[in-house]
């Protein structure tokens, strides 16, 4: 408050009827000074929480003041909150915010009501549309039967209005009937075979659990060093299944790359010249490699006349061989065939039915004989053809890659590039005509050598020959 404090014409009464300051409620003031003696304070104001009055006013009130029945005003009971100026509420006690709580559990409650009842409503809500949507579906199936019967209705007003004879609608239903009749049995067949799979599916499933189960008791037999054993190898089989499976992905995703690619190639001419080029390449350094492997595997002239003669001798001693055992064979074929011819005569002479099963044994025998004797040969054409299949299905792999590799390498060629290649493969091709030239030559004169050393060693034999005749006549001789 202020200092200069005007006298006020009555001091309000408290709530339980007694001053703060223990004044007389008369007005009046008392006749001591504008200061306290105790306080030091102006009139009109008292110590928060005092209960003593001004000095000469009796001390202490004698009556026993309770918390709740203690005057609260603006100097009164210190803590209190005093309200803001205005037409609001001056003081905020218990009854104020016993009063505020009362109204914002009303508001609670009121709105909890109001949800409840929403909840309620959302609930009715629901039931009615779970009613609604199964009214829904058997009207949608009533629909579908009334559009068919409809169809029907149609069908047979287009039939009147045709003049459709009887016979016609009875054959037309006669059809639908046994076509009806074939679908309901077909749909048994396939409803059976279902309900049959499905009962396989379930055996397979238990026994696959049997068989789990079976594996996790026998996995617990284990010693513990098979135990640790199991388990990395199950960790490295699921290891190598998801490298598959990354393998897989990366290899269709290689299929589509060479796809696209092989397209774009197939739209672009100078990537189609570009790839011809490289296979062009690829197959003349092939050439090369391959005739410079022959070059260096071929020695000096007088190592390959001596390894020439020396195979010429022993194809000589092999071809001697092989005719002395061709001639041994030839006369046991005549020695047999003698004495089938004479075993034929003796059976015909004596046997008449016996002689057609013999014959009829005797042919099966030579046709398992010549099975038996061209299986070999056989089973190695097949083995060569499995081997030459094989081959070709790696030669096709390895230039799908090359050509993978060739696609990749031609997104970033140049025609500068290009030109350098065409320009090496122009060179290339060049010394490739002179080393086939040369070869050439080679070939030639070693035709020639050939040539000579053969005849060289015909004349030997023939001279041999001719010895060993003058030697067989000196023998015969004496």
């Amino acid at each position: 408050m202020a200092s200069n404090h005007k006298p006020s014409a009555a001091r309000p009464v408290s709530r339980g009827g007694i001053g703060l300051t223990g004044r007389p409620p008369s007005g009046v003031r008392p006749p001591s000074g504008n200061i306290r003696v105790a306080t030091g304070m102006p009139p009109g104001t008292a110590r928060p929480g005092s209960r003593s009055g001004p000095i000469g006013t009796g001390g202490v009130l004698s009556s026993q003041i309770k918390v709740a029945d203690r005057p609260v005003t603006q100097q009164g009971l210190s803590g209190m909150k005093t309200g803001m100026k205005g037409p609001q509420r001056q003081i905020l006690d218990k009854s104020y915010y016993l009063g505020l709580l009362r109204s914002k559990i009303s508001e609670l409650t009121t709105e909890i009501n109001k949800l409840q009842k929403e909840i309620e409503m959302y609930n009715q809500e629901n039931s009615v549309y779970l009613s609604y949507e199964k009214r829904a579906e058997t009207l949608a199936v009533e629909i579908k039967e009334f559009q068919g019967q409809l169809a029907d209705y149609n069908m047979l007003v287009d039939k009147l209005n045709t003049n459709t004879e009887m016979e016609e609608v009875m054959n037309d239903y006669n059809m639908l009937k046994a076509q009806n009749d074939r679908e309901t049995q077909s749909m048994d067949i396939i409803f059976t075979e279902r309900q049959a799979k499905e009962k396989q599916i379930r055996s397979v499933e238990e026994e696959i659990e049997q068989e789990k189960q079976a594996a996790d008791g026998i996995i617990k037999n284990m010693s513990p060093e098979k135990q640790v054993k199991y388990m990395e190898m199950k960790t490295t089989n699921e290891k190598l299944l998801q490298e598959l499976d990354t393998l897989q992905q990366e290899l269709d995703s290689l299929n589509m790359k060479k796809e696209s690619l092989e397209a774009e190639i197939a739209h672009s001419q100078v990537k189609q010249e570009a790839v011809l080029l490289h296979e062009k390449l690829y197959e003349l350094e092939s050439h090369r490699d391959q005739m410079i492997a022959e070059d260096k595997s071929m020695g000096s002239p007088m190592e390959e006349r001596e390894r020439l003669l020396k195979q010429v001798k022993e194809d000589n001693q092999e071809i001697a061989s092989m005719e002395r055992q061709l001639t041994d064979i030839r006369e046991k074929i005549n020695q047999f065939n003698e004495e089938i011819r004479q075993l034929d005569m003796d059976l015909e002479e004596h046997q008449g039915e016996m002689n057609q099963k013999y014959k009829e044994l005797k042919k099966r025998e030579e046709s398992m004989d010549t099975f038996i004797e061209t299986f070999e040969e056989t089973k190695n054409q097949e083995l060569e053809r499995k081997a030459q299949l094989e081959a070709h299905i790696v030669a096709l792999l390895e230039h799908c890659s090359r050509n993978i590799n060739r696609m990749k390498q031609i997104s970033s060629i140049t025609n500068q590039e290009l030109k350098m290649m065409q320009d090496d493969l122009n060179f290339k091709s060049t010394e490739m005509q002179k080393s086939q030239s040369t070869a050439r030559n080679l070939t030639s004169e070693f035709c020639i050598l050939k040539h000579n050393c053969l005849g060289v060693l015909h004349k030997g034999l023939w001279t041999c020959k001719c010895i060993l005749n003058a030697v067989n006549v000196q023998l015969t001789l004496n």
